[in-house]
């Protein structure tokens, strides 16, 4: 079954209202079907589960699909393994993966896209599909299990890419820290989605979608544009060496 996977680097662009940008890029893997999507809210912090729900929903249904977040049901293991398509928020991504886990969802997600359910994340909800969250902008305000993540893309992605940084500034930029990543982690590579940018991934192929096209950081010294409607097959981008071994988990 071909995996159907939207990750986008964010949930708006510039002026944009919440996931205005997004409309075509949800549809290209929604296919305008009608869905019962069931969203992961775990991601909100300051924002409570329900006032999650209230932005995310109405966003969804004006576009023609239904949506329910998960912390409504009182099994959410089901939830997941009934779902027609799922939707992961973005918020922190440390916050995020721990509840995953607690909830016991993060292996029922993996196995369901797998079988072809549509996944469509951003930002923190990116960041988990990849084989873990070591590349996520975050703060670890809390200790999830393990780094792990759902692995349904087999490399790194950075959300939220900005390249530079601010005058007055002297902390480490966005690509300091991504050859930091790379550095320690070689010959892993990561693909860098500015915000309004985001990968589409069908079967074993991804394409770059928005007008900002991605960053391919190939190595700390090598970094090639990837420009917005560029197929490639995800092999190309390289991930843990190890990846195509590690079973399914639970922790």
């Amino acid at each position: 079954m071909a995996h159907r996977i939207l990750l986008m680097s964010s949930s708006r662009k510039d002026s944009l209202g919440y996931l205005e940008h997004a409309t075509e890029q949800i549809h290209t893997v929604l296919k305008h079907e009608a869905r019962k999507i069931v969203f992961v809210p775990f991601a909100g912090v300051a924002l409570s589960f329900d006032a999650y729900e209230a932005t995310v929903k109405p966003a969804f249904e004006k576009l023609g699909y239904a949506l329910e977040s998960i912390h409504r049901s009182a099994n959410p293991r089901q939830a997941i393994e009934r779902a027609d398509a799922i939707a992961v928020g973005g918020g922190n991504t440390f916050a995020l993966l721990k509840r995953m886990y607690e909830a016991d969802i993060a292996d029922a997600i993996r196995a369901k896209v797998r079988e072809g359910t549509p996944y469509v994340g951003w930002s923190a909800g990116s960041n988990v599909a990849c084989p873990t969250i070591r590349t996520t902008n975050d703060m670890p305000i809390v200790q999830p299990p393990t780094l792990r993540a759902l692995g349904l893309v087999p490399f790194q992605i950075n959300p939220h890419f900005i390249s530079g940084k601010p005058v007055g500034h002297n902390g480490e930029s966005r690509e300091e820290r991504i050859v930091e990543f790379l550095d320690i982690n070689a010959p892993e590579q990561v693909l860098a989605l500015p915000e309004g940018s985001a990968l589409l991934v069908e079967d074993t192929h991804g394409t770059v979608l928005g007008e900002r096209g991605a960053l391919h950081f190939e190595s700390k010294d090598v970094v090639e544009q990837v420009i917005e409607g560029t197929t490639f097959p995800l092999a190309r981008i390289r991930g843990p060496a190890d990846f195509a071994t590690w079973p399914d988990f639970r922790v």
